[in-house]
């Protein structure tokens, strides 16, 4: 069965072509990338590029990618040289969870003053730090440290995508499964007409040994197809620009199992 967006909230969700918006991506290291990536952000502004009409700004206090060698995020080495430095910006971490996120998220979003959050967190979480229950309490903490500095933000959330370590791990697969349901829950018990919250759909045809590099992380087909599932959430829910048209790219085998945290 066909998955799609769930949207509980309809009342004032489209949102006009002259209402002005500040993207901001949270992330893993699904979302920061590595040095000598593209990354879906970098597929996301080729989006909102495509909307001439549609007035924007992507925001945030980070906008490196991480350095393998050097074990910090300090590369700025990204596969297109002509991507904009003001559309590199995010706060997402290698390594880092809604653990991480909700304490900061706060801050995040009144200096950045955001209007849209973009995210994708939760495996880290289930892989490293917490389990099911506790990772969803910290993604309701999320949730609600982020309207403390903005009572109207919009979040589109995506759910823990399929990854290398589910494949072979039956009970990290069933945690997995079991977040998601609670994400899902999160987000129809805490949406509201003026912080409308929409839980993305796992992107379709999306295949570990094919749009990964490592069955894990994203590359350029696994790079388009996250930028499409967020892309088609926000316009089937909120009106805002288009269907994602992003080309395709050629689909590059998975080469070895990630050991680093994501």
């Amino acid at each position: 069965m066909a998955q799609v967006s769930i949207v509980t909230s309809q009342a004032g969700a489209v949102i006009g072509h002259d209402d002005a918006m500040r993207f901001l991506f949270v992330g893993d290291s699904m979302t920061i990338g590595h040095a000598g990536d593209f990354t879906w952000r970098y597929r996301m502004w080729q989006h909102l590029e495509a909307f001439p009409g549609l007035p924007y700004e992507i925001v945030g206090p980070r906008s490196t990618l991480y350095d393998g060698e050097a074990g910090t995020p300090l590369s700025h080495a990204y596969a297109d040289p002509s991507f904009p430095p003001a559309a590199r910006r995010h706060l997402s971490g290698w390594g880092e969870g809604w653990l991480h996120m909700a304490p900061v998220i706060a801050d995040a979003v009144r200096g950045t003053e955001a209007d849209v959050l973009l995210v994708s967190l939760g495996l880290i979480d289930l892989g490293f730090y917490t389990d099911a229950e506790q990772t969803a309490a910290n993604a309701r903490a999320f949730i609600t440290a982020a309207r403390t500095a903005n009572p109207r933000l919009r979040m589109v959330l995506l759910p823990v995508i399929p990854n290398i370590r589910a494949e072979t791990d039956a009970p990290f697969a069933a945690s997995c499964a079991h977040f998601n349901e609670l994400l899902a829950k999160a987000v129809a018990d805490l949406d509201t007409p003026s912080s409308p919250l929409l839980l993305a759909s796992r992107p379709p045809g999306y295949d570990i040994h094919a749009d990964t590099y490592d069955g894990t992380h994203p590359g350029p087909s696994g790079e388009h197809l996250l930028a499409a599932t967020f892309a088609d959430a926000m316009h089937q829910a909120w009106g805002l620009g288009g269907p994602y048209a992003g080309g395709p790219t050629a689909r590059i085998p998975a080469q070895a199992q990630v050991s680093a945290p994501v």
